[in-house]
């Protein structure tokens, strides 16, 4: 039987051959919870083991938990809850990332957590992320997150496949960012729903990890159940790096004649692209919206905050300053992209240029932490969502971009294509 990876991921995980739309109770292999999220899973998860004396999680070793949402605490109630969950941590022996350690969709597959054709949920959207590494990873709700907690299981709907073919080779300064954006603008908002979007193609088996996560992390912002990517060498050497005895099983691929819905797209004349307010999907070539004045800059999150990112905005900028009236944000996605860039000299570089450095955390992406917009104020963001009020005030405007464009932004002042630089 002709099988995508999708299928024969939910075949192992429930013991039995799958196709898409059939529902199944399936095994997990790993569940991921943050700060603001994992609270009300404890909640549930206390609810369903009321009657135990003892309650414990199904297997604390499958379980990991980052805070990185409201981290350090910036509120009472953040305080609360993070004690809340090193108290739950600590008493079922579960591996938590406490603050400073990073972004949780950084944090998971950089500590080896991922393996290419295992099932992962969190409870987060954006944990489609780590199908980058050949896993099919979604996130999930905190009632949800509960019933993984007490019984290691999940029911889903196998979902179809989108399989999104990319070829041709990037122009200077086109990166991952602009391509997902791209496809994002044409497939639409609802475009993948519950579907898993799989990307493939020249251009993609020719991107690194890194570039993968940024395509796998969006896939979310197209309606897509999971954003998937095949396992190959480049896959195998990243989680080597982490798994000592890890070795690639060539099983986790869609084989040729499986049923799947298919695109295409060639991208050797892609523009640098940039998603406008109020919707990920209102994509427009940058030379479009070039000379948009903007209040604050944004770049770091789980999209685009490692340091390959940092890299290419480092190198954009040179040694020019930040220009006058703009705020510049740079928060790397975990302490181990964080002291790359030390290393480097980009975190000196950024500071010297006039921008703010803080550390590994998700900052403004969501509107929590700090670096928040008031009314009327526009900002340029790495990072993947960009709806009304995201950032802040109601009453601002957010776009989203890739490193380069942000970058090249910081020094004008205005949305400037990276090209131009």
């Amino acid at each position: 039987m002709k099988t995508t990876i999708s299928e024969k991921i939910f075949s192992r995980a429930s013991g039995k051959n799958v196709k898409a739309g059939d529902f199944v109770l399936a095994d997990i292999d790993c569940a991921m919870t943050h700060d603001i999220t994992g609270p009300l899973a404890l909640q549930g998860f206390y609810e369903i083991m009321h009657n135990k004396e003892n309650p414990r999680v199904w297997d604390a070793s499958k379980i990991v938990m980052v805070f990185d949402h409201q981290s350090p605490a910036d509120s009472l109630s953040a305080a609360e809850n993070q004690i809340l969950l090193r108290k739950f941590a600590k008493e079922q022996n579960i591996l938590n990332y406490d603050i400073f350690e990073g972004v949780c969709h950084q944090v998971v597959p950089e500590k080896g957590h991922v393996e290419p054709g295992e099932l992962v949920v969190g409870s987060d959207s954006h944990t489609c992320t780590y199908g980058a590494l050949g896993a099919f990873s979604t996130g999930i709700g905190s009632t949800d997150m509960a019933a993984v907690f007490a019984t290691g299981k999940l029911w889903f709907k196998v979902p179809e496949t989108l399989r999104l073919v990319i070829d041709g080779a990037l122009q200077a300064h086109v990166y991952s960012k602009d391509v997902i954006l791209h496809i994002i603008g044409d497939v639409s908002a609802e475009g993948g729903r519950y579907m898993a979007c799989e990307f493939a193609g020249s251009t993609v088996r020719n991107m690194n990890i890194s570039e993968r996560m940024t395509v796998s992390n969006m896939a979310i912002e197209m309606g897509g159940k999971a954003g998937i990517i095949e396992a190959d060498r480049t896959t195998e050497a990243y989680i080597k790096e982490r798994i000592l005895d890890f070795r690639l099983d060539s099983y986790w691929r869609t084989d040729d004649d499986s049923d799947y819905k298919i695109k295409h797209y060639d991208v050797s004349n892609l523009e640098p692209m940039v998603a406008c307010p109020h919707n990920v999907d209102n994509v427009k070539p940058v030379q479009e919206v070039a000379g948009t004045k903007v209040d604050q800059i944004f770049i770091g999150s789980c999209t685009n905050g490692r340091f390959e990112d940092l890299e290419i905005a480092a190198r954009i900028m040179g040694h020019e300053p930040v220009a006058k009236g703009v705020r510049l944000l740079v928060i790397p996605a975990s302490r181990t992209e964080y002291l790359k860039a030390l290393k480097a000299g980009y975190i000196k570089q950024f500071i010297k240029a006039g921008a703010i450095v803080e550390s590994p955390c998700c900052g403004p992406c969501m509107g929590g932490s700090f670096g928040l917009l008031g009314a009327g104020e526009v900002a340029l963001s790495t990072s993947n969502r960009n709806f009304k009020g995201r950032q802040g005030s109601a009453e601002s405007f957010v776009y989203l971009s890739s490193p380069a464009t942000a970058a090249a932004t910081a020094l004008t002042g205005e949305i400037t294509d990276p090209r131009d630089v």
